[in-house]
């Protein structure tokens, strides 16, 4: 329970695939901390729990890919966020490719951009990595229905949410 409950049980936001790679270890997970915050330069920041596997390579990565994912890839959101690369090759199954640096760039996501880490924040249990985008691509067909938070509710978390 937390104290800004009251507010964000109100908020749907969307949910974004982060993926890192750093000296050959790969890793992804599901978040929902994440926005632009700056528009000149164009920057954005997404936060990850430092209990998650994935904080470990990101902590270390020059770059970060966020992917979009449509509301139907929940199969997708199950896999990145349910389950733990302590346990699982979340890419085994999943087409990839290397994208700016190296950073892994899934394949079935509509919308993704490869960031280049700027600054790492301290935000108590979770880090925030400010981006500048080196790469950016969309390719859904007009707007599209983005997974939100509200279609994940029914994944049960790999790492125990903090």
């Amino acid at each position: 329970m937390s104290d800004l409950d009251p507010f964000t049980d109100l908020l749907d936001c969307p949910m974004y695939v982060v993926t890192a790679e750093a000296a050959g270890e790969m890793a992804g997970c599901l978040v929902g901390f994440g926005s632009q915050c700056s528009i000149r330069p164009a920057r954005f920041v997404v936060w990850l729990s430092r209990a998650n596997r994935t904080f470990r390579p990101a902590e270390h990565a020059e770059r970060l890919t966020l992917h979009l994912l449509r509301r139907d890839q929940h199969r997708l959101a199950r896999l990145f966020g349910g389950e733990t690369g302590d346990h699982a090759d979340k890419f085994a199954d999943v087409p990839w490719h290397p994208g700016p640096g190296g950073s892994p760039v899934l394949d079935e996501a509509p919308a993704w951009f490869v960031g280049r880490v700027e600054d790492r924040t301290d935000g108590g249990d979770h880090v925030g990595f400010l981006l500048a985008p080196e790469a950016v691509e969309n390719d859904a067909d007009g707007r599209i229905a983005l997974l939100s938070l509200n279609d994940t509710l029914d994944v049960t978390p790999g790492h125990p949410v903090n």
